[in-house]
């Protein structure tokens, strides 16, 4: 005959049953966790909310020009030619800049294309004979800012004056606009809060939590011209032109916030 200790067994149910209720205790509160977290990250748009916007603004004066140039040289089919002749006007006009005290750093290729031109023919009978290729066409591009505006002008003819036949995109900008974009910043997130508690005071609520902030950014350069400076065909060297007054004038650097807070 076998005997059971019945207390045994009851203890083993004992320990049984509370692993089980920890257990569930334990997914209840994981659950509760995750809930949380789900809820605080959608809660900004599930919550009653308003939202506000503001734009703060620093005047700057520039400190750099920047501008492009272009050598442009047409011929025949004679590739090599052609790029030593644009080559040699191109570092021409670069030994110029550093002359006239423009780092290295600030002279940079962005363009170098080499097209093709064509000659076309009329269709006789419906037969459209195809294009010839009767020469090629070289551009090279650099663009240079200047940090020393009184040399502006000069720079501006004497690069024409070196052999570039286009001069274009001059502008006045805050190299490194980031400090200007902080100050910007903290003066639309002050408007911003300000106008947020009149919102409240006048609607008769009080103003809860931040929910979200929200930055746009804007900093358009002060533009001088867009057309071509010193015009002209391409092949042969330009006159050099009487170097025109430039003014570089001021710079606004601005920052839009938008703040949406929680109705309290």
């Amino acid at each position: 005959m076998m005997c059971y200790n019945y207390s045994v067994d009851t203890k083993i149910r004992n320990y049984l049953g509370l692993a089980l209720i920890a257990g569930v205790a334990v997914l209840g509160y994981a659950a509760i966790v995750f809930t949380s977290a789900y809820n605080r990250a959608v809660e900004p748009y599930n919550v009653p909310s308003f939202s506000v916007t503001a734009e703060g603004e620093v005047l700057a004066k520039p400190d750099v020009a920047k501008f492009d140039f272009s050598v442009i040289t047409e011929g025949g089919k004679d590739i090599a030619n052609l790029q030593e002749t644009n080559t040699k006007k191109v570092n021409g006009a670069i030994a110029f800049l550093k002359e006239n005290g423009v780092e290295e750093k600030d002279i940079k290729t962005t363009g170098y294309n080499i097209e093709p031109r064509y000659q076309y023919y009329g269709c006789t009978d419906g037969a459209c004979p195809p294009a010839d290729i009767v020469g090629y066409t070289i551009r090279q591009t650099i663009e240079v800012k200047v940090r020393d505006f009184g040399k502006t002008s000069n720079i501006l003819s004497g690069v024409v004056g070196k052999g570039a036949n286009s001069v274009s995109q001059l502008s006045f900008e805050v190299d490194d606009p980031t400090e200007l974009q902080n100050q910007a910043r903290a003066k639309a997130i002050a408007k911003a809060k300000s106008k947020a508690e009149a919102v409240a005071e006048a609607g008769g609520f009080k103003l809860g939590r931040l929910l979200v902030v929200e930055e746009y950014e804007s900093q358009p350069p002060i533009i001088y011209g867009r057309d071509g400076y010193g015009g002209g065909g391409v092949g042969g060297d330009l006159e050099v032109m009487t170097p025109p007054t430039i003014e570089p004038g001021s710079e606004e650097i601005k920052v839009t916030v938008s703040l949406r807070y929680e109705i309290d």
